[in-house]
């Protein structure tokens, strides 16, 4: 177990300097189109405001590849949309290293919050090295560390990890803390039968995926592209969907290894198939072996959604990560659909149930709403690699209880 915000004591005062997640989409005038990363922070704040804390909140916003390119990923916006949220003024740092920073933070006071620029215009932030210099230089912000930033918990960057090693107490925030128990409550002690809904479109991005919850699932639900490379491996006929022929062996050897574990595997038998991918050409439901030429399996079939849904209302605890079909065109969304309403009957009737990774939150969004579910995680890559068994920097880094 590691340490959260509240093993911290007293901290009135003190310099919390917050690593967080609000690598949020924006439209071309700078307005938040999505906030659920900036919602997903504001426990941890709210917490460290009502202690007297001075919150100091770093960030990354998408990949200027340690180039200083404000006009396209500046934080200023956030910080103004946090300003709305929070109802006050939220300090935003322009230089966060530097003379410059030590001057604008010396004037925080307790409960405020600052902003730091995007920590990724710095080149030594994604740094592979071991050199701590820029973790140094950042450890003179902060009296204390905090990690809130599960979405980037799986790098191994300065501020998501080489920080935490240099700034003591190292802890992590509400978020993080929530994501970390929901996650290893659902893979390490699983109310069941447990079920595991893996989707997508390759099944080498699922391999460690796969393998992982084979030794910890009682049923495993295979769909979305992904799954025309096991029908393909046993010989059915697929069409022009997508297929990893290098993956037919690795799909072999999943299967044997869940019916040896006495898993259940649970496959399409009937899909929707399209000439045409943007949905205006023939679509037709036809069994998942007899898939015919110039056609691609785009979602479940009827007859599936009801097999994937009787398994999924049975169950006490649901993962899924990967949508089960191409949900992104409503035309083809009715398989994911079908899933996510059959979770949030589970879960209405007691199921714990876990949404985690980047599709299938997308998918839970579009769909539902997030309190229907259990958890819906934060972080795509991060909950991708926790569920793949991996040991996550940002988390590893941080103090043990």
């Amino acid at each position: 177990m590691k340490k959260s915000v509240h093993d911290l004591g007293d901290i009135k005062g003190k310099r919390a300097l917050v690593r967080v997640d609000v690598n949020v989409p924006m439209d071309e005038n700078k307005n938040v189109t999505d906030d659920t990363r900036i919602r997903a922070i504001l426990p941890t704040v709210q917490f460290l405001k009502d202690k007297g804390a001075k919150i100091i909140l770093m960030a990354h916003l998408g990949r200027p590849k340690g180039e200083w390119k404000a006009a396209e990923f500046s934080l200023e916006p956030v910080a103004k949309y946090l300003s709305k949220v929070l109802g006050e003024d939220v300090l935003f740092v322009k230089s966060p290293v530097g003379e410059g920073a030590d001057k604008e933070l010396e004037a925080l006071k307790d409960g405020q919050v600052a902003l730091l620029e995007n920590i990724r215009f710095y080149k030594a932030e994604e740094a592979k090295d071991d050199d701590m210099t820029f973790a140094n230089e950042l450890a003179k912000l902060g009296d204390f560390y905090v990690n809130d930033a599960f979405g980037a918990a799986h790098r191994n960057h300065t501020s998501t990890a080489k920080l935490a090693k240099v700034l003591k107490p190292a802890v992590s925030g509400l978020l993080m803390e929530k994501e970390i128990r929901c996650l290893s409550q659902a893979l390490d002690n699983p109310v069941r039968p447990f079920t595991a809904v893996v989707g997508g479109a390759k099944v080498s991005s699922k391999i460690g995926v796969l393998e992982n919850l084979i030794d910890k699932v009682d049923n495993l639900i295979i769909g979305g592209g992904m799954a025309y490379t096991f029908v393909k491996a046993n010989g059915g006929k697929i069409g022009n969907s997508i297929c990893e022929d290098d993956q037919m062996d690795v799909a072999k050897a999943i299967e044997k290894k869940a019916a040896d574990k006495g898993v259940k595997l649970v496959m399409a038998t009937d899909v929707l198939v399209t000439d045409d991918f943007s949905g205006n050409g023939t679509n037709k439901v036809v069994n998942v072996n007899e898939i015919p030429d110039g056609f691609e399996g785009v979602d479940a079939g009827p007859e599936t959604q009801k097999a994937f849904a009787d398994v999924i209302k049975a169950s006490k605890t649901i993962l899924m990560n990967g949508p089960v079909g191409a949900f992104e065109n409503p035309a083809f969304a009715e398989g994911t659909k079908a899933v996510l309403k059959a979770i949030v009957e589970a879960t209405k009737n007691g199921a714990v149930s876990v949404i985690g990774g980047g599709d299938s939150v997308s998918a839970a969004k579009k769909f539902c709403n997030a309190e229907d579910f259990t958890h819906v995680s934060t972080g795509g890559g991060a909950s991708l690699e926790f569920i793949e068994g991996k040991v996550l920097p940002g988390v590893d880094a941080l103090d043990n209880k």
